[in-house]
C-alpha cells in the first residue's frame, strides 16, 4: 500500500504528541486583548486582533532571541491570577486537542506569576485546574488529549531548589516534570546542581533548555553534570557533527547522545526566528532524522512563532520532503520519550498512535 501524501488535511487527523511548549507562548491573541481589556493595562502595541497577531510573531529579518521574548512581557502580565491562568491554561488544552494532539506536557515558570499576590501553589493549582477544564471541553468536542504540566525555573534566578520540591510536590496531581528555562549563556545548568539532585533523588523527570542559544558546553553539562533525561531544543548538537563527503562523523558528545537515545525537543520555526537556525531549509533536524537522533518536532511558543504543530509539521515536510512514514516516526519518539508512565505511554503508542497512522495509510 502506498504511502498518502502528507498533505494538511492528513497531518490534521494524524495523532500528535508535543513535549515542548510553553503555556505563556501559547495564547489566542484575542484572549490577550481581553485579558488586557478587562485590567486596564495599556501595554500591547495594538487593539487589533489580526494586527496583534502579527506583532507578535518575531519572524522579521534580524530577529533573535531578545526579540523573540519580547512579547512574553506581555503575556505574563496578563497571567497573574487564578482566572487568567485558569483561562489560558483550559485555551491551550483546548486548542492543542483541536489540532489533532493526543498527549503534550506544556510547561511555565510559577515564579513569573506572583505579580499579584499568587503563591507558588496557588499558580499550579490554577493551571492544573485550567488544563482539566480544557480537556473536558475538547471531551465534549469528541477529542481526546491528555495534558500535564512540566515546572521551569528561570536559570538567571535563585528559586530553581524551591520549584523542583514543587514540582515533586505535584507529581501525583498533574504535574509530570522540572526544567530550566531562560538564557543559556552565562547561567550554566551546573548552577542549579541541588534542584537536580532533587529531582533524582525524588526519582522524578527533568528536561532541561540546552544547545539552543548556546553551544555544546551547554549540553555537555546538562548530559553529564546534571543527568537530563532530555534536551530541550539540543539543536547545537549539530556542532560535533562534520560533513566529511557524503558521510558525517560525529564528536564523542553527539554520539554520546544519539548512543544513550536522549531526546532532543526540536522546534524549528522558533530556532529560524531566534537565530538559532539560519532558515527552515538549513535547519539541522534533518541532518538529526538522518543519523537516527531521538528527535522529536515541537511547537515552541504558538504564539511567538505564528505556528501550530500541524503547520510545524506541513512545513517540515514540504522543506524536507517528509513521508507519513516520517511523521509516524517523530510522533513514536516523542511518544517514547515523554514522562508518561511506561504502561500509560505503551496504551498511547498501541492503541492511539500506531492505529491512527494505519487508518490513514487505508484511506
Amino acid at each position: 500500500m502506498s504511502e498518502p501524501a502528507l498533505t494538511r488535511e492528513v497531518i490534521e487527523m494524524a495523532p500528535k504528541v508535543l513535549l515542548h511548549e510553553h503555556l505563556d507562548g501559547g495564547l489566542r491573541p484575542e484572549t490577550v486583548l481581553e485579558l488586557a481589556r478587562d485590567i486596564d493595562y495599556h501595554g500591547l502595541p495594538t487593539k487589533d486582533p489580526v494586527e496583534l497577531r502579527e506583532w507578535f510573531i518575531a519572524d522579521a529579518p534580524g530577529s533573535d532571541l531578545v526579540r523573540y521574548l519580547e512579547g512574553f512581557r506581555h503575556t505574563t502580565a496578563l497571567m497573574q491570577t487564578k482566572e487568567q491562568l485558569h483561562r489560558v491554561a483550559s485555551e491551550s488544552a483546548l486548542d492543542l486537542a483541536r489540532d489533532g494532539i493526543v498527549y503534550a506536557e506544556v510547561r511555565f515558570a510559577p515564579e513569573l506569576h506572583l505579580q499579584r499576590g499568587l503563591k507558588l501553589d496557588e499558580v499550579v493549582e490554577a493551571v492544573l485546574e485550567g488544563f482539566a477544564h480544557g480537556t473536558q471541553q475538547a471531551t465534549l468536542e469528541g477529542r481526546t488529549i491528555v495534558v500535564r504540566a512540566i515546572l521551569s525555573a528561570m536559570r538567571q534566578a535563585n528559586e530553581s531548589e524551591e520549584i523542583a520540591a514543587l514540582a515533586v510536590s505535584f507529581r501525583d496531581h498533574g504535574v509530570c516534570g522540572f526544567d530550566i528555562a531562560g538564557p543559556e549563556d552565562g547561567f550554566p545548568p551546573t548552577e542549579h546542581l541541588r534542584a537536580f539532585h532533587l529531582i533524582q533523588r525524588e526519582d522524578f523527570h527533568m528536561t532541561i533548555h540546552a544547545g539552543e542559544a548556546f553551544g555544546l558546553p551547554s549540553i555537555w553539562e546538562a548530559v553529564q553534570f546534571c543527568n537530563a533525561e532530555r534536551l530541550g531544543h539540543g539543536v547545537r548538537i549539530v556542532d560535533d557533527i562534520k560533513h566529511v563527503g557524503d558521510s558525517y562523523e560525529l564528536g564523542r558528545l553527539a554520539n554520546y547522545v544519539r548512543d544513550r537515545r536522549i531526546p532532543l525537543e526540536v522546534c524549528p520555526t522558533s530556532n529560524v526566528h531566534t537565530g538559532a537556525a539560519k532558515s527552515l531549509a538549513t535547519h539541522p533536524i534533518e541532518v538529526l532524522r538522518q543519523l537516527r537522533f531521538r528527535v522529536t518536532l515541537n511547537t515552541d511558543n504558538r504564539l511567538m512563532s505564528g505556528i501550530s504543530l500541524s503547520t510545524e509539521f506541513e512545513n517540515c515536510a514540504a522543506t524536507f520532503n517528509w513521508t507519513l512514514a516520517d511523521m509516524e516516526w517523530f510522533t513514536l519518539n516523542a511518544a517514547k520519550s515523554s514522562f508518561y508512565q511506561f504502561d500509560q505511554r505503551l496504551a498511547m503508542i498501541n492503541t492511539v498512535i500506531k492505529p491512527g497512522y494505519a487508518a490513514l495509510r487505508s484511506l
